[in-house]
């Protein structure tokens, strides 16, 4: 299979650079450029042809939704009707992170239930079939592992995180800085490191990096390097053991891209707002400005239950200095397995917070909606203004829900509606304005 990257070094256009132009409102051939310089990826699959989306340098900061069972919930259905909320919402990727039930089961079925690029971590099910297995997941055989990894590809995963970056080295980073106060949060972080102590070895994804490579390539699938030593906690956030991730991950960005496959670094998880901009810097330089998939980041570790907000609020920071794709935190994190209200609250939160960020990052073009908006707040055109709305379903319900006397004011103000009022008082001064 040729890959997105290698065609595009031949300078030659695919149909899914097309679209992404088009849908961007950029020329094909500034997508082909920004492909085969490893700064734009296409997650898609040369089996499964989803809907095409770029993420990388001057496109719009997409948002990915993840859903899947637990050990403790297993409802295919719902995780299927989750997948097309998320579609729904908005989402423009989403990662099926299943470790209950029928794994291979609810995978083809998410798959099938919408038109987004699919992702996985292959790490989920490895351990978990061994576990089932062998009734310890330290077992696990590493042929086990890139079988399942092809098998993965071959039912039309579109990119896959990958935890290639710990190492011995890494874990070596994370014994001398004393631990955390946050611990591991990612499970196939902790499942990795344990099998690598289990075992006395190195991580076969790091140790044979080219293997991973190849399988992707097959496939066309986009690798994405995972976080599996991310923060969890503010104040673990930039630590030594990190940060080495990070570098690691970043020279394997370099060499994906050199063997053809179309290559993602992922972000850490809990970051305060004054270290994203940092963070993001570090990751572009390192990695020749590879696209980056921020987890998050949430901004404070004291908000159960609105994480979604506080999430919100560091995905606007991190989609305004560069960040690429980012990842929907639900009001549920930390506290349960999401449902189909809190998957759909959390790619709306994380929309909101990219547009926010793309405004700051492409002020020319980013603001003119909010131009329109204003004016039709100014001239109290409720049509057009929940026509510009990103969510314009929720604005009309919530002013149905309270109409005012007047059709042109809202029960906010009534009949001290400053719109109104300032419009009486500078008439004239209107057409100026409407002709801009």
């Amino acid at each position: 299979m040729t890959t997105q990257i290698e065609i595009a070094r031949r300078g030659l256009v695919t149909l899914q650079m097309e679209l992404v132009a088009a849908a961007e409102d950029v020329s094909a051939e500034y997508v082909r450029t920004m492909v085969a310089e490893g700064k734009i990826v296409i997650p898609g699959n040369s089996i499964r042809n989803p809907k095409a989306v770029g993420v990388g340098k001057g496109l719009r900061t997409k948002v990915n939704a993840s859903i899947g069972t637990s050990s403790d919930i297993v409802d295919y259905a719902a995780e299927a009707r989750k997948a097309k909320i998320a579609e729904a919402a908005g989402a423009d990727t989403l990662m099926e992170l299943s470790v209950g039930g029928d794994l291979d089961r609810v995978r083809r079925e998410v798959i099938a239930a919408v038109d987004l690029p699919v992702g996985n971590v292959p790490l989920y099910q490895a351990f978990c079939e061994a576990g089932r297995k062998y009734g310890d997941p330290n077992k696990l055989d590493e042929e086990m592992l890139f079988d399942l990894i092809e098998k993965q590809c071959a039912e039309g995963i579109a990119f896959m995180a990958v935890h290639c970056g710990i190492n011995l080295y890494t874990i070596e980073r994370l014994r001398k800085q004393g631990y955390r106060y946050g611990g591991l949060v990612s499970k196939g972080g902790v499942s990795m490191v344990a099998w690598m102590l289990a075992n006395n070895r190195e991580n076969p994804l790091y140790e044979k990096f080219d293997r991973v490579v190849s399988i992707l390539k097959k496939y066309d699938v986009v690798l994405s390097l995972g976080n599996g030593l991310r923060a969890g906690a503010i104040h673990d956030s930039s630590d030594r053991a990190q940060v080495q991730e990070l570098i690691i991950n970043c020279e394997l960005a370099e060499l994906g891209r050199e063997m053809g496959c179309q290559m993602l670094v992922e972000g850490p998880g809990h970051v305060p707002l004054d270290e994203i901009e940092g963070n993001i810097q570090l990751q572009k330089k390192m990695s020749g400005g590879a696209p980056y998939y921020m987890l998050g980041p949430i901004s404070t570790d004291v908000a159960p239950g609105f994480d979604h907000i506080t999430a919100a609020i560091g995905a606007a920071q991190s989609s305004r200095f560069g960040a690429d794709l980012i990842c929907y935190i639900t009001p549920a994190e930390h506290l349960a397995l999401p449902n189909e209200d809190d998957v759909r609250q959390g790619v709306q939160a994380a929309k909101i917070a990219a547009y926010i960020g793309d405004m700051n990052k492409y002020p020319e073009k980013g603001r003119m909606r909010d131009k329109e908006m204003s004016k039709a707040r100014r001239d109290l055109d409720w049509e057009k203004q929940f026509n510009l709305a990103l969510y314009p379903e929720e604005a009309r319900s919530i002013r149905k829900s309270r109409m005012p006397e007047h059709e042109d004011s809202c029960t906010m103000c009534g009949g001290f509606c400053a719109a109104k009022g300032a419009a009486k008082l500078f008439s004239g001064d209107l057409q100026l304005s409407t002709k801009q």
